[in-house]
């Protein structure tokens, strides 16, 4: 029998809060309230991680009522990043934050969230119909409260499944071309002024203009720069290693000492090809097929969703965090001693050359997957390569960059961090196995870059 999980526990509470917000900031009579039918979306009852947000579609008997606040007849909350709610709207998606959801800072992930939404639509207002939801209404979150944000429900249909099983390679392409027309609106936005840091962003209490803020997946920043930014994430993971029973702050072996060593006097070398180290752009940060919807019918994506992890950094962030789903996530040094590595090494310098070997190579089959889809790749790199989007081969420096990011994932590895993967894997043989291939891991990267 399946068990149920942290995430259903309060299952009923939330959907009562659901209805509270519709009649505490919609002004909703109750039958209206009691008659809306609130369902949630990709939620298992069973599900054994925490989700960072709940989402649910809010469908309305009826739509909101018009001249019920507004002289246009629309209804608008008084938070900066809000629209109008146009009367006659029946339908919406609302998220919760989970107040328990490891890793995010609740203080200020709701308004980050909201003033990258709006940094979004700005950036591809160009794109029509809109591709990115509008915001009626939102309140911040807090470690004992659920933050929520009240959104358009956008068209389409999620496009994950049927590009991974479905599409023929043709219409993935034309997927690809226009995932990199996003991509590439976003970076060509110029940032308002106010915001001059890097990190997340919030509102500013007084004139409601974005500012930089602390990252919400962090907990800190923001920072003066991409390089300190770095510096600051990784102090942060070194503090949180220094408390996890595994990897005891790295101090057995000398490891410790070598981190140390290597963001005192290695981290500002590794920035030092970076020529670009001051651009900076709209991160989504989970840009994935996972996040898209699309019409089946034109073949057309319709929404680009989630901007839980957003932030404001330079245009290399986006390639380590996104594009899983395409082969476009570039990873940093990597050992080449088993076949599925030695795969993993050469897409990673086509990518940072955009020379893909000819013939494509065949794709080496393991325990983890068919291996890497080589026409795929290429269709993904060619595709920002019309468009001149700023890549892997065009940003130079990002191969240095990119092993910075690799320690920084492998000093505070999920698998050994995560309370729901060590509640599912108790056995101590493993948990030791996965420490020494971390650390066995870790030294590799430190002796790569000398240190």
């Amino acid at each position: 029998m399946a068990t149920i999980s942290h995430n259903h526990t309060h299952y009923q509470a939330r959907l009562d809060y659901i209805k509270q917000i519709l009649a505490d900031y919609l002004n909703l009579p109750n039958q209206v309230i009691e008659q809306t039918k609130i369902t949630p979306i990709q939620y298992e009852h069973d599900f054994p991680f925490k989700y960072n947000n709940f989402v649910y579609h809010l469908s309305l008997l009826t739509g909101v009522p018009g001249g019920l606040g507004d002289a246009d007849g629309s209804r608008k909350l008084k938070h900066p990043g809000c629209v109008p709610i146009p009367a006659g709207t029946k339908d919406f998606i609302l998220r919760l934050s989970n107040p328990d959801a490891e890793g995010m800072h609740q203080e200020t992930r709701v308004q980050n969230e909201v003033g990258i939404l709006t940094l979004a639509s700005a950036a591809l207002c160009h794109i029509k119909p809109t591709v990115v939801p509008r915001v009626f209404g939102w309140d911040g979150a807090s470690r004992d409260h659920l933050g929520w944000i009240l959104e358009e429900l956008m068209p389409g249909v999620p496009l994950a499944e049927p590009f991974d099983k479905t599409m023929t390679f043709v219409q993935k392409r034309e997927i690809l071309a226009q995932m990199a027309r996003l991509l590439k609106a976003l970076q060509d936005y110029l940032l308002p002024e106010s915001i001059n840091g890097w990190g997340g962003v919030t509102f500013d209490g007084n004139s409601g203009a974005i500012v930089s803020t602390s990252m919400p997946s962090v907990g800190a920043g923001p920072w003066p720069s991409f390089e300190d930014s770095y510096r600051g994430r990784l102090k942060v993971a070194l503090s949180k290693a220094d408390t996890n029973p595994y990897l005891q702050g790295w101090h057995a072996n000398g490891v410790r000492e070598r981190v140390d060593a290597f963001i005192e006097r290695g981290l500002a070398a590794q920035f030092s090809d970076l020529t670009s180290k001051h651009d900076r752009t709209i991160i989504h940060a989970d840009f994935t097929t996972d996040n898209l919807l699309y019409d089946p019918t034109t073949g057309r994506i319709t929404a680009l969703l989630d901007y839980d992890f957003a932030s404001i950094l330079h245009p290399a962030y986006e390639f380590f965090r996104s594009f899983n789903s395409t082969g476009g996530r570039l990873s940093g040094w990597l050992s080449a001693t088993t076949l599925e590595e030695k795969e993993a090494v050469a897409l990673r310098n086509a990518k940072l050359t955009g020379q893909f070997p000819s013939p494509l190579p065949v794709a080496v089959a393991s325990s983890n997957g068919p291996g890497v889809d080589w026409e795929l790749a290429r269709a993904w790199d060619e595709e920002l390569q019309k468009l001149d989007v700023k890549r892997p081969s065009s940003i130079q420096g990002i191969d240095k960059i990119a092993d910075v990011d690799e320690v920084l994932g492998t000093l505070l590895p999920w698998t050994l961090a995560n309370a729901d993967y060590l509640r599912l894997n108790p056995e101590e043989d493993h948990r030791m196995d996965l420490r020494r291939r971390s650390e066995s891991k870790l030294v590799g990267l430190l002796d790569h870059m000398g240190f």
